[in-house]
C-alpha cells in the first residue's frame, strides 16, 4: 500500500507540473482535515481551475484494526466567483464545483464530490489559503452520503 501511495503521489505531481504553461498557475501545498495530505491546484482560466489531493482519510469505517487511515485521491473542476466579497488586499472568491474521489479501503469507495469553499488569495498570487465543505455521494461499493471538510494552504509557481 505504501508503494501504491508513493506512485500515485509522484504521478499527480508530475502530471500537474507538466501541465503548467507559465506564471503562477500551479500551486502545491497541504490540506488538513478529511482528507489530510498533499493538495494541488491548476488555474485553467480567470475563474476556473482543477484541484486535487493525494491524502489520507482518518475518519470513517475502516476494516484495518491497526490503522485508521486510508489513501484518498480526489480531483475537482472548480468555478470561482470573485464578485461576492470585496476586500482591500488580496482576493476572496467563493468557489464551487464537481469532482470525483477514490478512497482505497478493503472495499474501495468511488464517489462524486461537490466542493464549496472560500479561498483567500494573497497579493502577488503566490499563496492561497482555503476552507471547504464537500458533500460526497459514494457510488460503490454501496450508495452512501458523506461530508468532508478541510483547510489548506498552497504556494503557486
Amino acid at each position: 500500500m505504501k508503494t501504491l501511495s508513493l506512485v500515485i503521489a509522484l504521478t499527480a505531481i508530475l502530471f500537474y507540473s507538466n501541465a503548467v504553461a507559465e506564471g503562477r498557475n500551479f500551486g502545491m501545498g497541504i490540506i488538513i482535515g478529511d482528507p489530510t495530505g498533499l493538495s494541488v491546484k491548476l488555474w485553467t482560466g480567470n475563474n476556473t481551475a482543477l484541484d486535487g489531493a493525494v491524502a489520507w482519510s482518518f475518519i470513517g469505517r475502516h476494516s484495518d484494526n491497526n490503522h485508521n487511515q486510508v489513501l484518498h485521491v480526489h480531483a475537482d473542476y472548480l468555478y470561482h466567483n470573485f464578485n461576492l466579497f470585496k476586500i482591500e488586499k488580496g482576493r476572496l472568491p467563493l468557489y464551487y464545483g464537481v469532482g470525483g474521489r477514490i478512497k482505497f479501503e478493503e472495499e474501495s469507495r468511488v464517489g462524486i464530490r461537490i466542493p464549496v469553499g472560500l479561498e483567500y488569495i494573497f497579493e502577488g498570487n503566490y499563496v492561497d489559503m482555503f476552507l471547504e465543505v464537500v458533500p460526497l455521494f459514494d457510488l460503490t461499493p454501496k450508495t452512501e452520503f458523506w461530508f468532508n471538510g478541510a483547510i489548506g494552504i498552497r504556494y503557486f509557481f
